[in-house]
C-alpha cells in the first residue's frame, strides 16, 4: 500500500493538489514536501539552473499549510492524488526524486526588510516577461534555445521590481499567488530573497558571480 499524507481537513488536501498541479506544469523538477509540527511546507521551483555554468537564478515558489501533528516528512515527489475514501489524505507515488534544486534551501532565519512591492506591479512584470518569451521563441526554436531564452528574460534584474529577477513574477503568477491590490512584503537573508504574498512565498537565489577579479598585490612595496 502506498505512503499517505494526512492533512488538516478536505479543504487543505484540494489546496495541496492545486499546488501540485500549478508546479507540474511550471517545471518537471518535482516538490519538496517537508512536514513536522503540523506543518507542511510545499516547495517547488519555477526557475533552476540546469548545470554547472547555468546562470539561471534559483527561484522557489513555497506554500504552508496545516498537516497531521504526527506527520514527519522531507521528500521530492512528481505527483500527488487524492484517496478515494478519506479526503483529508493524499496518496504518495512509489518513489521519491533528488533533484539539484533540493539540496539547496533557503535560511530558516536572519531574514532582514528589504522593501515592498504592489502585486499589481509583480503582476504586470509577469505579463512583460511571458509577453517576451512568447515573442522571441519563433516557430522552430529547438529546446535549448527556448530555455536561454526564458533564462534570458527571467534571470534578467528588474528595476521593478528591487533589481531582483524577473523571474519572481513568473513564479507568483504561474502559483496563483497574486490576487487584489495586495503590498507584498520582500525580505532578504545572504544571497536569497523572499517575496511574501498572501497565498505563497517566492524565494529566489540569484546566479553564482563569474569571472576573474583584479589582481591585488599582497607583499610589501619594493
Amino acid at each position: 500500500m502506498s505512503a499517505r499524507l494526512l492533512l488538516a481537513d478536505p479543504d487543505t488536501a484540494r489546496d495541496v493538489l492545486t499546488f501540485v498541479g500549478r508546479a507540474r506544469k511550471a517545471s518537471d523538477e518535482g516538490i519538496r514536501l517537508q512536514a513536522s509540527g503540523g506543518v507542511l511546507a510545499l516547495t517547488a521551483p519555477a526557475l533552476a539552473p540546469q548545470g554547472l555554468f547555468d546562470q539561471t537564478p534559483t527561484i522557489l515558489a513555497m506554500r504552508i499549510v496545516r498537516a497531521d501533528p504526527e506527520l514527519v516528512c522531507d521528500l521530492v515527489i512528481d505527483e500527488l492524488m487524492a484517496d478515494e475514501d478519506e479526503k483529508r489524505m493524499l496518496v504518495l507515488p512509489e518513489s521519491g526524486l533528488s533533484p539539484s534544486w533540493a539540496g539547496i534551501s533557503p535560511p530558516r532565519g536572519g531574514w532582514e526588510p528589504a522593501g515592498d512591492l504592489e502585486a499589481s506591479t509583480v503582476a504586470q512584470r509577469a505579463q512583460w516577461g511571458i509577453s517576451a518569451v512568447a515573442r522571441g521563441a519563433g516557430a522552430g526554436s529547438g529546446e535549448e534555445a527556448v530555455r536561454s531564452l526564458r533564462a534570458s528574460i527571467w534571470g534578467e534584474p528588474d528595476e521593478d521590481l528591487l533589481g531582483l529577477p524577473r523571474g519572481v513574477a513568473f513564479a507568483a503568477h504561474a502559483f496563483g499567488f497574486i490576487s487584489g491590490e495586495e503590498q507584498v512584503r520582500v525580505t532578504s537573508a545572504g544571497r536569497w530573497h523572499r517575496l511574501a504574498f498572501s497565498r505563497g512565498h517566492v524565494l529566489a537565489r540569484g546566479p553564482m558571480a563569474t569571472g576573474l577579479t583584479a589582481v591585488r598585490l599582497t607583499g610589501g612595496e619594493s
